[in-house]
């Protein structure tokens, strides 16, 4: 039951993994969009909100036991049914703490709750621990190079949320809470399939109280740099939407939703990496990271180029023109992908060799900047400011991170540099999968 497999490489771990994460991204987009066209800019937002308070809290309180499952279970199999209870016993009493805890902020500090109806800010607080449970399951699996099922876990939650909110919106029947509860039930959908995968090969075992304590102490250090960068990722959102309202933070969370594609493949990188690299000495992680990561610029940074120069057009006319204020929003956000690469790939690198402390030191240069730009940016200009913050902010993260990788893998700077034989290699994948794909539309036409 314990049998580590592995997959047949990592190429193939890549474009599979990156091909559901694609998937889920166009589901997403689709949902974004059909929301977006039933409610308007302010239902969006308030959507947007809601959603970002459920996954904001379950990311501040999980105490990064995740990660802890991706490097245990990848080196210590046999506890992995051990972990496995483990998770679902620290999701549920670390969420049910949380949603308390927000609730009697929320009571104390109105403006927590942003403009929604308390009883949808409670659902969405009620979803934490799902939330949080997904989060442990899915790199547990992963662990065992479980890609498969935890890629069809990924699209069930927007599949589930795209499907039911395109049936309300025929009906006419769409609405704030129905999309909440939409997303609600993608979520536990997708936690089923990995319970049940879990449930057939490790299994869930007894408790483990000193295994508990091991997951929580290299969490804790991981943890650091989790919570800097949920506060990287959701807390503008979060801030906006009390703010500014439900319309400004419908116009970012477009411009989120869209530049989130970018962020896709480093994404992907950092999943079907992170098995190997746990593995490996330090010298072949660094090697292995540098290739990855120069592959990363190349690739994301030629469709961060595509994507701003098309946004005017594209945009207003897939959302409707009055989201066309999302557009210089996300070419601002488009500007930081090459940092976002940096950030995601060579944090994951030194987190997977035992150093997650000094990947928390990369993530504490973004949140900090985060912070007090998000705090100066915000408050006058709305999701411009947002955008403007986080883009300065992860491309100082992916430099930070870039020299205490170098320092500490012993790697030259210049080897993340990209190299003509990695344009040629990228140039020779875009060319077959076009020679691929032009021969597949012919015979569909």
């Amino acid at each position: 039951m314990s049998e580590v497999r592995r997959p047949a490489s990592l190429t193939r771990a890549a474009a599979t993994t990156y091909a559901a994460n694609a998937g889920v991204a166009v589901l997403s987009l689709l949902n974004v969009l059909v929301i977006a066209r039933s409610m308007g800019v302010s239902g969006r937002g308030a959507v947007a909100f809601l959603i970002a308070v459920s996954m904001m809290t379950a990311h501040l309180v999980s105490l990064s036991i995740q990660e802890a499952n991706a490097n245990i279970a990848a080196s210590h199999p046999e506890t992995r049914a051990s972990l496995a209870t483990n998770s679902l016993l620290f999701s549920l009493v670390l969420g049910a703490v949380a949603a308390v805890a927000v609730a009697a902020l929320a009571r104390a500090f109105p403006s927590l709750g942003g403009h929604v109806s308390k009883a949808l800010f409670w659902f969405a607080l009620a979803s934490i621990p799902l939330s949080i449970l997904k989060q442990y399951l899915v790199l547990l699996v992963q662990a065992d190079y479980g890609f498969g099922v935890a890629n069809v876990a990924w699209v069930a939650g927007p599949l589930t949320t795209t499907v039911c909110n395109g049936a309300l919106a025929a009906l006419g029947l769409i609405a704030v809470g129905t999309a909440l509860a939409a997303w609600v039930l993608g979520q536990a959908i997708g936690v089923a399939l990995l319970c049940a995968h879990i449930a057939r090969h490790a299994g869930f075992g007894r408790p483990d109280a000193p295994l508990a304590r091991r997951s929580a102490s290299f969490g804790l250090k991981a943890h650091v740099g989790r919570l800097m960068e949920v506060g990287n990722y959701r807390g503008d959102q979060w801030l906006l939407g009390a703010t500014w309202g439900p319309h400004e933070l419908g116009l970012y969370s477009i411009a989120v939703a869209v530049s989130d594609v970018l962020a896709y493949l480093p994404g992907v990188l950092v999943l079907v990496q992170r098995p190997d690299l746990v593995r490996v000495d330090a010298r072949e992680a660094a090697l292995r990271t540098a290739r990855v990561c120069r592959v990363g610029f190349l690739v994301t940074g030629g469709a961060a180029l595509i994507g701003i120069a098309l946004a005017p057009f594209a945009l207003p006319r897939i959302f409707g023109w009055g989201f066309e204020g999302a557009v210089p929003q996300f070419q601002v956000l488009a500007l930081g992908a090459i940092g976002v690469v940096a950030f995601e790939l060579l944090r994951n690198a030194l987190t997977a060799q035992r150093r997650p402390m000094l990947g928390s030191a990369a993530v504490g240069i973004a949140f900090v900047l985060t912070v007090i730009l998000d705090l100066t940016l915000i408050p006058p200009y709305g999701g411009m400011g947002a955008a403007v913050a986080t883009t300065i902010a992860y491309t100082c993260g992916g430099v930070g991170a870039a020299l205490i990788f170098g320092t500490a893998m012993d790697t030259r700077l210049s080897d993340l540099a990209p190299r003509r034989g990695d344009v040629v290699w990228v140039r020779d994948k875009v060319a077959l999968l076009a020679a691929v794909a032009l021969p597949a539309r012919r015979v569909a036409d």
